[in-house]
C-alpha cells in the first residue's frame, strides 16, 4: 500500500506509531453508500419498530458501559487526553448519548395541521435514508455518539468518517454495535483523508443528511461540494473564540470561579471548540484575577496522559504545537506579557507538549486575541461597562459559546442576550447536558442543533399528508 491508501495512527505523547489502518478510498465512500443505500430500502433498520431499533441502541450502551475502560484508553493514546478526561467525562458523555437518543426515539411525533372541516393535514417525520458525519479528532467518541444515537434512533443508515488521528474507539464502538445486533449496513466506519473520503462523503449522491464538526475551512468545502452535488442537507458544529466575562462581584465565587476558569481555558489541552480562551475582566478585579487564574494554571499537572495525576497532555500533533508557540512568539514580540510556568523535565522529547498560558496586553491585532489557537492559551482583557463587555465578546467571527460570572440576574440576563453565541453559561462553565440544544452562530455554525430532541431535526425530514374529507 501506498501513503495514500494508508493512515498512520500516532501518539502524540510519545510522537510514535500505534498502528497503520487503510485508508477509505472515494471509491470504497460510494461503494459504502450504495450498501447503505440497499440496507435502507430492504427495510430491516428503517422499517423496524421504533422500539425494536431503541432495544438495540440500549444494548450498544450496555457493551459500551462494558468496554469503558477499553474506550477511554483508545481516546487517550490516540488524541493525547488525561485518561481520567476520558474515563470521568468522554465515555461516560457517550454512553449517555447513545442510551438518551434511544430513549427519546418513540418520543418525537408529528402533527396535525389546524385545517378546515374539508381536509386534514397530517405532518410525518420519516429518515432521510442515508446519513454521513464527519468526525473531529479532540473528542472521538463523544462526537461520534452524539451523531451515532439520533441517526440511527430515527432510522437511518449512517456513514461515519473519524478524524484520520483518532479512528480506533469509532472502530470499535462499530463492533460494538454489531455485538449488539445491529445489522450490517446501517453502520459503516471508514477512516481516512478528510481531502480524499471526506470529500466523497460531501459529494456523494446518496448522501441525504450529513453532520459535520471540525473546523470552519473544512465546513466551507463541504458546503461547496453539497451546493455542486445533491443540495444535501448540512449541519456545521466549528470554531469558537468563546469569552468568560466577569463582572466586578465575580470574584465572590472563589475557588469555584477559578476552578471553572481553568476548565474552561485548559479542558482537552485547550483543544476545545468552546474553551473559553478570552477572558474578559472588569477592569475592578483585574490584577486579582490575572494574579489567581495565572497561579491555577501553573499548578496543573503535565504529563503522561496514562496517568490518572494528569491534568494536561499533549497537543494533537506537532503541527498543532508549531501553531500555537508561533501565534504565542508573535504576541511577545508585539510586547504581550506571557504568563506560564514552562514544561517540567523528563517529557519525551517528540511529544506535542505545550504548557499552559496566560497572555495579558496583548495588542489589539494579535492572532491570539482574534484566530482559534486550540491550545492551552488564554488572553485576558479588561472592560468597564456592561456595553463595552458585550461589544469586546461579539468582536469575533465566531459564536459558538460564552461564559458570565456575576451575582446580579438582570446583569447576566441583559449580557447573555446580547452575546452573539448559541450557548451562554451564568455562573459556570458549561454547554448544558444531553436535554439542550448545542450549535453554534455565525462562523460557528448552523443547520442544526446537536443534542435534545432538536438532533432529529437533522436526521428527519417532514412529509404532509393531505386528506380531503367529504
Amino acid at each position: 500500500m501506498t501513503a495514500n491508501e494508508t493512515l498512520t495512527v500516532v501518539n502524540p505523547a510519545t510522537g510514535e506509531p500505534i498502528i497503520t489502518l487503510p485508508a477509505a478510498s472515494a471509491d470504497d465512500v460510494t461503494k459504502a453508500a450504495e450498501q447503505a443505500q440497499l440496507t435502507y430500502d430492504t427495510g430491516t433498520w428503517s422499517r423496524l419498530p421504533v422500539r425494536e431499533r431503541a432495544a438495540v441502541l440500549l444494548r450498544l450502551a450496555d457493551l459500551m458501559q462494558r468496554d469503558a475502560e477499553i474506550l477511554a484508553r483508545l481516546d487517550s493514546e490516540d488524541a493525547g487526553k488525561p485518561i481520567t478526561e476520558c474515563r470521568t467525562g468522554d465515555v461516560p458523555g457517550a454512553i449517555e448519548s447513545i442510551r438518551w437518543f434511544a430513549e427519546a426515539a418513540d418520543k418525537v411525533f408529528g402533527r396535525i395541521a389546524p385545517a378546515g372541516p374539508d381536509g386534514l393535514g397530517l405532518v410525518t417525520r420519516e429518515p432521510v435514508g442515508v446519513g454521513a458525519a464527519i468526525l473531529p479528532w479532540n473528542y472521538p467518541l463523544a462526537m461520534a455518539s452524539w451523531k451515532i444515537g439520533p441517526a440511527l434512533a430515527a432510522g437511518n443508515c449512517l456513514l461515519v468518517k473519524p478524524a484520520e488521528a483518532t479512528p480506533r474507539s469509532t472502530l470499535h464502538l462499530s463492533a460494538l454495535a454489531t455485538e449488539a445486533g445491529l445489522p450490517d449496513g446501517v453502520l459503516t466506519v471508514l477512516p481516512g483523508y478528510g481531502e480524499e473520503a471526506g470529500a466523497a462523503l460531501a459529494r456523494d449522491p446518496l448522501v441525504r443528511a450529513l453532520s459535520f464538526t471540525g473546523s470552519t475551512a473544512t465546513g466551507r468545502r463541504i458546503l461547496k461540494a453539497a451546493a455542486d452535488s445533491n443540495f444535501k442537507r448540512v449541519s456545521l458544529e466549528m470554531g469558537g473564540k468563546s469569552p468568560q466575562i466577569l463582572m466586578p462581584d465575580a470574584l465572590s465565587y472563589g475557588d469555584e470561579l477559578i476552578g471553572d476558569m481553568i476548565e474552561a481555558a485548559f479542558l482537552t489541552m485547550g483543544q476545545n471548540c468552546t474553551a473559553g480562551s478570552r477572558v474578559l475582566v472588569h477592569r475592578d478585579i483585574a490584577e486579582e484575577v490575572v494574579e489567581r487564574f495565572t497561579a491555577a494554571a501553573r499548578d496543573l499537572v503535565i504529563g503522561d496522559p496514562a496517568d490518572p495525576r494528569t491534568q494536561q497532555g499533549p497537543l494533537i500533533d506537532r503541527a498543532a504545537f508549531d501553531r500555537v508557540a508561533n501565534a504565542v512568539d508573535a504576541a511577545r514580540a508585539a510586547g504581550a506579557q506571557i504568563h506560564t510556568a514552562g514544561l517540567p523535565h523528563g517529557l519525551p522529547p517528540r511529544g506535542a507538549y505545550y504548557p499552559p498560558t496566560v497572555i495579558t496586553r496583548a495588542p489589539a491585532e494579535s492572532a491570539v486575541l482574534t484566530r482559534e489557537l486550540f491550545g492551552p492559551v488564554v488572553t485576558v482583557e479588561t472592560f468597564g461597562s456592561e456595553d463595552e463587555a458585550v461589544r469586546m465578546a461579539n468582536a469575533t467571527e465566531y459564536g459558538l459559546a460564552a461564559s458570565v460570572w456575576t451575582h446580579d440576574l438582570d446583569t447576566a440576563l441583559r449580557l447573555a442576550r446580547g452575546i452573539e453565541a448559541g450557548v451562554v453559561s451564568v455562573n459556570s462553565y458549561s454547554e448544558g447536558d444531553i436535554t439542550t440544544p448545542f450549535g453554534g452562530w455565525k462562523q460557528s455554525g448552523f443547520g442544526g442543533a446537536e443534542r435534545s430532541t432538536n438532533a432529529f431535526d437533522q436526521w428527519t425530514r417532514e412529509k404532509t399528508v393531505w386528506i380531503r374529507t367529504r
